[in-house]
């Protein structure tokens, strides 16, 4: 779906809300923080700020926080709780907002303290993945075109790209058709168009791109234990190429 200035401005408020509350859970983040008080952080800047949350109660079961908390292997959906931060952990956070009816989603991987060389490289082309990605968000373009540049860099550092789950089209919910994967081969799919609006979000694992889902029914881990980076935002196809809207 094409979005219209109108639109993609009301997102731009949800975007900048989320951003708000990326800026306040890093801040936080320290040995001996527990996940529930991240969420309580996110939570407070959606209260001060009059917007909603897309993450509570979303699902079934429903989920019960207004972040997703993802400590070391844990890829996404992570649910808030007593796990208290460790040095040397890796955490991915995920939230959204809603403003106007419009959605905001975005994803970031912090290091809690010192961590691995290796962690410390995961997080790095993680990102350079989802920058890459967006890249390829100019009119004309490819959905795959897409995924094939997330995953020429997270497998080129030697990296696995998880399959199942994607990124996905964004505007009045959360989740809107296409799906966006983070792999696969270039010049396939439909053409991107100015108005579109995607959150890429690039899943990359240490090891093996394998997943699992855990007995909590959201919780999704490595199959191989190994440490798992997410990156996420939401971006508009415009006229002048894509932009970032999950930015202060």
């Amino acid at each position: 779906m094409r979005r219209t200035p109108d639109e993609i401005a009301k997102m731009r408020k949800a975007g900048r809300v989320v951003a708000e509350m990326h800026a306040r859970i890093r801040e936080t983040i320290r040995p001996g923080v527990t996940t529930l008080e991240l969420d309580r952080v996110a939570r407070d800047v959606l209260d001060r700020r009059g917007a909603r949350s897309n993450f509570l109660n979303y699902g079934s079961p429903p989920f019960p926080a207004v972040i997703c908390a993802s400590p070391n292997d844990v890829i996404v959906h992570g649910i808030p709780g007593s796990y208290r931060l460790k040095e040397g952990d890796v955490i991915s956070i995920d939230c959204g907002a809603i403003v106007q009816g419009y959605h905001g989603d975005a994803a970031f991987t912090a290091p809690v303290g010192d961590v691995t060389e290796e962690a410390s490289r995961l997080l790095k082309v993680t990102e350079e993945s989802l920058f890459a990605g967006i890249e390829q968000m100019v009119d004309g373009n490819r959905i795959s075109d897409i995924g094939h540049a997330v995953q020429s860099v997270a497998e080129a550092a030697g990296f696995g790209v998880v399959r199942e789950y994607t990124g996905h089209a964004i505007g009045t919910a959360m989740h809107e058709s296409p799906q966006v994967p983070n792999h696969g081969e270039p010049g396939k799919g439909a053409k991107l168009r100015v108005g579109n609006v995607f959150a890429i979000e690039p899943m990359v694992n240490a090891g093996g791109p394998e997943t699992k889902l855990l007995d909590d029914a959201w919780s999704v881990v490595t199959a191989d234990g190994s440490i798992s980076a997410h990156f996420e935002h939401t971006i508009a196809i415009t006229d002048d190429g894509p932009e970032i809207l999950t930015v202060p």
